[in-house]
């Protein structure tokens, strides 16, 4: 297992990596990609198991699908550290005609990425055909899956649900980020979704809960869901986390989902941040 302390350098790293890709470009979700830095961060330095390089069909390992792809910052960071492509094309982030899009595009063959994402909803269907595809093909690994608490709000998301419990589709875990943040403002003052965890439940998943901050929690809390898996259950994590976390201005408010940090703004940030990895 990774010492706890590497994965937390690897996560400030991430962290500052989404300021830079953000302010470099004048656009993009700075918010939600810092909130969910340190659960991408475990899951693909410790918990999946994933072969060298990257195969399309993804066929004898873990997969993951992220649904909420307007993270997709922290998703090529964590990727990039984690030897998918070049840390220096982090550079290149919603430039045009480059591979790293605002969205996750599978258009330019990105390793690392196997569906286009960021219209809300859709992920979770994804997610329950690969790892029913896995089933068929006995293969026994797992799909995980990523989604923002605001993307509940999409009913395709609960046809899916009833879909994977209905069938039995046990090897798969999602998580949901529960910042109670989105674009507009708060959950509850936009579309309220009541107690997740019975929602889910009632939905007949077994539900987990962690502290999407912890670095020790989430590794014991997914060790957990794995445990789980296999059982005629589909697992969720309602994962509780902090919009912007990691930069004490952008923490626990919606006006950063979607809002660039001017460059004074990035200095501010990135003093909050040290450099562990080397900036690219």
């Amino acid at each position: 297992m990774a010492a706890i302390k590497k994965l937390e350098d690897i996560a400030t790293q991430v962290r500052r990596d989404i300021i830079r890709q953000v302010n470099a470009a004048g656009t993009g979700h700075p918010g939600g990609s810092l909130g969910c830095t340190d659960f991408l961060t475990a899951l693909y330095f410790e918990i999946m198991d994933r072969k060298p390089g990257f195969d399309m069909e993804g066929k004898g390992e873990d997969l993951f699908f992220l649904s909420n792809g307007h993270i997709s910052p922290v998703l090529y960071s964590v990727l990039a550290h984690r030897g998918y492509f070049e840390v220096s094309e982090l550079g290149t982030f919603r430039k045009l005609g480059t591979r790293l899009q605002g969205h996750p595009s599978v258009s330019k063959s990105l390793p690392g990425v196997r569906i286009a994402s960021g219209s809300l909803g859709q992920g979770l269907s994804v997610a329950v055909g690969a790892a029913a595809a896995k089933k068929l093909n006995n293969d026994d690994s797992i799909v995980y899956t990523l989604h923002g608490d605001g993307e509940l709000q999409e009913g395709q998301i609960w046809e899916a649900a009833m879909y994977a419990a209905g069938n039995k589709v046990d090897n798969l875990i999602a998580t949901i980020d529960y910042n109670h943040k989105q674009i507009d403002g708060d959950i509850d003052e936009v579309l309220p979704m009541g107690d997740l965890s019975k929602k889910w439940q009632a939905f007949g998943w077994e539900v987990l809960e962690m502290d999407g901050h912890n670095m020790t929690e989430i590794l014991a809390t997914m060790a957990k869901a794995k445990e789980m898996t296999g059982n005629g259950k589909p697992v969720v994590i309602v994962m509780t986390t902090i919009m912007g976390k990691g930069v004490d201005f952008m923490m626990g408010t919606h006006k950063w989902h979607g809002s660039p940090p001017s460059n004074e703004q990035e200095a501010i940030a990135l003093s909050q941040l040290e450099e562990t990895l080397g900036d690219y």
